[in-house]
């Protein structure tokens, strides 16, 4: 079976090599696939110093096309599982075991770590919490499941589900929309509970008001991909 773990990053120089080693620890079979953003410091240097393969983007595409490069990659490459882990170190790989096991055991095509499925859940701003909780509720509603976390970027896929999203994403806050493309094309979610570490560097882009344009923006949108037509997933050939 190939592996690989799709990393996205944007201006993460000070954390990426600690994400990279951590991903070699934990699974020493997984490959490392850095998919740099655009970045403007030596991101792509650093990583590709610390072993991983690295794809490097011309301009700044935004987290969705980040993401999408790398599943485009692992789907022509061959692989059959991927993990896909931030950049900014705020995810512990050596949490992907619930979720691989997950998609192995074939109790998911896709398996999303979630910071709020605990006892313990994750403590962001309040503005941020609730509309996590409100996009969850609705997420949830068009899935006809219980989701917890629309926003997590902790994830282990299978082949199917990398064909699928290689050939279609979303590209601006991608999540929310991917969980209903799941769903309308008959693909299984799951999640397992995980914990979230604080930003040892950098800082999010998501501020107070931007989550506010982000709320807005997200829920036209889920609803504009609830009445597209189904995406054609690649084929193997």
């Amino acid at each position: 079976m190939k592996k690989i773990a799709i990393v996205p990053a944007y201006n993460e120089r000070e954390t990426i090599a600690g994400v990279v080693a951590e991903i070699r620890a934990f699974e020493p079979e997984f490959d490392v696939l850095v998919v740099d953003d655009g970045s403007h410091d030596e991101t792509a240097a650093v990583a590709r110093a610390n072993g991983a393969r690295v794809v490097r983007l011309p301009f700044n595409l935004g987290i969705g096309g980040a993401v999408q490069t790398g599943f485009r990659y692992a789907y022509e490459h061959g692989y059959d599982l991927a993990a896909r882990v931030d950049g900014d170190g705020q995810h512990d790989p050596a949490e992907l075991a619930d979720l691989i096991d997950a998609v192995l055991e074939d109790r998911a095509d896709i398996c999303v770590g979630s910071r709020f499925a605990g006892s313990e859940g994750y403590r962001s701003s309040r503005s941020r919490r609730v509309g996590i909780r409100i996009l969850a509720r609705v997420v949830s509603l068009l899935t006809h499941q219980r989701v917890t976390d629309t926003t997590s970027g902790f994830q282990v896929l299978n082949r199917k589900a990398i064909a699928l999203f290689a050939a279609d994403y979303p590209h601006d806050y991608p999540e929310v929309e991917a969980a209903v493309m799941l769903h309308k094309h008959r693909l299984r979610l799951a999640e397992v509970p995980v914990r979230m570490r604080e930003r040892s560097a950098g800082a999010s882009s998501i501020t107070a008001l931007r989550s506010i344009y982000y709320m807005i923006k997200v829920m036209l949108a889920i609803l504009v991909g609830a009445m597209r037509r189904r995406a054609t997933p690649l084929e193997d050939t």
